[in-house]
């Protein structure tokens, strides 16, 4: 009777089969790591794609902010154009005598003093200084008018005086220099006096001026000083030449008139309507006008 092998035997002999669920996890796992790569780059291309969106949605909504307040300024440009400056001056003065009076009678109808009432509102110092600005006004106003060539020559001078700015340090250094000079060449003596104050005496009469000195012909001038004569000079000229063509009538610029009753007619025009037609006639003389 022959004898048949172990079972054990049998089974280590067979070959090794793998599961169709195996096969089917190892494919899985290797196109995952080959479709990784792919899909990491297609997600860095939406991020980017998104965030030039975000930038070009944040430009379309500055420029668009900007357009709105362009839009903003130029209106308020065209209002503020459009406004004659005279007219708001003349309006607010209108408006201020309007109340004056106003609470003026008021005052006087309730029967009490208008001006003690009105003071109340300041101290005694804004008040004192308020009087002294009205007499100078008062003063001023007086003293504009053309009284006789004296009175004229007075008003130039005082204004000469107040627009002269004098260099006093200059003035000081020259002064100590002179000193030191005559001092050197004999012409000054400095004594002192029984309170300690020292004095400079001239021996001979060549420092300190008098009628027939002639010291000052040899000052020369620095170049500063001689242009300012020079305009102040120029700038004198030109009023005097202002004040003749007022009193003659001239005038500068295009003559746009026949005749006197023409004239006026075209100022009374001017008035009213050369700040409309101003800007356009500029055009027209610039050759830019279309």
């Amino acid at each position: 009777m022959p004898q048949t092998p172990p079972a054990s035997t049998s089974v280590e002999a067979e070959p090794k089969v793998e599961q169709p669920e195996q096969v089917e996890t190892a494919d899985k796992e290797t196109s995952s790591s080959s479709e990784a790569p792919a899909q990491s780059k297609e997600n860095d291309a939406a991020a980017k794609a998104r965030e030039r969106m975000e930038r070009f949605k944040a430009l379309k909504a500055r420029a668009k902010s900007g357009t709105e307040r362009n839009l903003k300024e130029t209106a308020a440009e065209t209002q503020r154009l459009a406004t004659d400056p005279g007219l708001l001056n003349s309006l607010s003065r209108k408006h201020a005598f309007a109340s004056h009076n106003l609470l003026k009678a008021d005052t006087e109808a309730a029967g009490e003093d208008f001006e003690r009432k009105r003071a109340w509102d300041w101290t005694i110092d804004e008040s004192e200084k308020w009087d002294r600005r009205m007499e100078k006004k008062q003063r001023h106003r007086d003293d504009v008018a053309f009284q006789d060539y004296s009175q004229d020559a007075r008003k130039v001078y005082k204004r000469q005086l107040r627009e002269l700015a004098p260099d006093l340090e200059a003035y000081e250094k020259e002064k100590l220099a002179a000193i030191e000079k005559a001092a050197a060449n004999g012409d000054l003596e400095i004594v002192e006096t029984e309170d300690g104050e020292m004095i400079a005496i001239d021996k001979n009469g060549s420092f300190y001026s008098t009628a027939d000195s002639v010291g000052f012909a040899d000052n020369k001038p620095n170049r500063a000083n001689v242009d300012k004569l020079v305009s102040d000079l120029r700038k004198a000229e030109e009023v005097r030449l202002k004040k003749r063509k007022e009193r003659r009538g001239d005038e500068e610029g295009d003559v746009t008139y026949i005749n006197e009753k023409n004239k006026q007619f075209n100022q009374k025009l001017a008035r009213f309507y050369n700040k409309y037609t101003t800007e356009i006639r500029d055009s027209f003389e610039r050759g830019t006008m279309i």
